[in-house]
C-alpha cells in the first residue's frame, strides 16, 4: 500500500470508509449494470435515499451513465475500479488472506471476492466470484484455445462477465463432462454454449449422461461423438470447474444408499469431475464418467478452480490437497476465513 495513503487513512480513517462504500457501488453497476436505483440498493444494502445520493455522486464524476434501463460503468469508472482494485484489497485483508492461502496450498494464485455465497440471500458473491473467474480467464487465456468447462450454477456465473473483460475470438468450448442433474441450465453443455456466446467463439456439444456403468462406457467410447471429445481433452488448453461438497454432490447424483455410506466410510470430503477426495486429497471413490480426467489435468496449462461459500471450505481443501501446482483458485470470503481456521487448527 502507497505510504501516502496509508497516512492518509489513518489520519481520517472515515475516508477510507466512505472510499470503500463508492467503489463497491462502483463495482456493483459494473457486475449488474444496466441497474435501476431500487435493485441496486437491495444489492448494495442501502437505502433508496443513500443509493440515490452516491449515484448521483459517481455520475457527476463521470464515473456511471445513468439512462432510463438503469445505471451503466463508464469507460472512466471502469479506469478508477482497475486503479483502486489492489489498494482496495489490501485495506479490505482479502489480498493478505490469498497470500497466505496461495502459500499453503502451493498452487499458482488464490483470489478471494468480498461476501459468502452461503449467507447472501441476493447471490451478490457468486456474481463476484463469476466476475473474478471471468477476469482471470481473459487475462490467461490466448486466441485459439480449446476450454473445457463444468456444469454448475457457479460455472454458470461466470459467461455473463466474459464479454466485460475480453474481446478473445476463436475459442471452441467444450463439457467437461456429461449431463447430471434435472436443471437444464446448469448442466455443462449449456455453459459451454454460455462461454462461446459471450467470447464470439464456437463449442462441440457430448450430450451423454455422466455417469455409466461399465457396459455402457465401454460402448460410449466408440461412438464417434465420444472418440471427438476425447481427442479434445486431449488437447485441451483449459479447465473452468467447481468443487463440490461430497455429501452433497452423492445426494445430487441421486446415488444408491450403498454408495453414499461408501463415500462416508472413506472419509470423502470434497468432489470434482466425478472424483471424490478425503481430507488429505486422496482419491477415495470415482464415478465412471466420458469427460475430463484428474490424469488430463497435470497437463493443462491453465486451471481455474471456482467455489464459495463457508459450507465449502472442507471441500476445497480437500480436492486442492492434490490439485496441479498451476492451477487458479477463485473464492470469496466465506470460503477462505474458514480455510484458514481450518489451517491454524492443524
Amino acid at each position: 500500500m502507497d505510504l501516502m495513503m496509508d497516512a492518509q487513512w489513518k489520519l481520517v480513517p472515515e475516508m477510507m470508509e466512505l472510499m470503500q462504500q463508492r467503489y463497491r457501488m462502483l463495482k456493483l453497476i459494473k457486475m449488474s449494470g444496466p441497474i435501476g436505483r431500487r435493485p441496486l440498493g437491495q444489492l448494495a444494502g442501502l437505502s433508496e435515499r443513500e443509493t440515490w445520493t452516491m449515484m448521483d455522486i459517481l455520475r457527476a464524476q463521470n464515473l456511471i451513465h445513468v439512462a432510463k434501463e438503469g445505471a451503466s460503468i463508464t469507460t472512466e469508472g471502469g479506469s478508477v475500479l482497475q486503479t483502486l482494485e489492489s489498494a482496495m484489497e489490501d485495506w479490505s485483508g482479502r489480498a493478505s488472506i490469498a497470500k497466505k492461502l496461495t502459500q499453503f496450498l502451493g498452487i499458482r494464485s488464490v483470489k478471494v471476492v468480498a461476501g459468502n455465497c452461503d449467507t447472501d440471500v441476493d447471490s451478490t458473491a457468486k456474481s463476484l466470484l463469476g466476475m473474478e473467474a471471468a477476469k482471470q480467464f481473459s487475462s490467461n487465456i490466448g486466441d485459439g484455445k480449446i476450454v473445457a468447462v463444468t456444469g454448475g450454477s457457479t460455472i454458470a456465473s461466470i459467461p455473463p462477465h466474459i464479454e466485460k473483460f475480453s474481446d478473445k475470438s476463436n475459442q471452441l468450448f467444450i463439457a467437461a463432462r456429461g449431463g447430471v442433474g434435472d436443471d437444464i441450465g446448469l448442466q455443462a453443455n449449456v455453459i459451454a454454449a454460455s462461454f462461446a456466446k459471450a467470447c464470439g467463439g464456437t463449442y462441440s456439444t457430448f450430450y451423454y449422461p455422466e455417469s455409466l456403468s461399465e457396459e455402457a462406457q465401454k460402448a460410449f467410447r466408440n461412438e464417434p461423438s465420444v472418440v471427438k471429445m476425447l481427442s479434445l481433452y486431449e488437447t485441451t488448453d483449459c479447465v473452468m470447474h467447481g468443487i463440490g461438497d461430497a455429501q452433497t454432490m452423492a445426494v445430487f447424483r441421486k446415488s444408491s444408499d450403498e454408495e453414499q455410506l461408501l463415500l462416508q466410510n472413506s472419509g470423502a470430503v470434497g468432489e470434482a469431475f466425478g472424483y471424490y477426495f478425503d481430507k488429505d486429497g486422496k482419491v477415495v471413490h470415482r464415478i465412471r464418467t466420458v469427460g475430463i480426467q484428474t490424469s488430463h489435468l497435470e497437463r493443462i496449462p491453465l486451471i481455474i478452480s471456482v467455489a464459495g461459500g463457508d459450507s465449502k471450505a472442507k471441500a476445497i481443501m480437500a480436492y486442492m490437497a492434490s490439485a496441479p501446482k498451476q492451477s487458479i483458485l477463485v473464492t470469496d470470503e466465506g470460503a477462505a476465513n474458514e480455510m484458514l481456521k481450518l489451517i491454524i487448527s492443524k
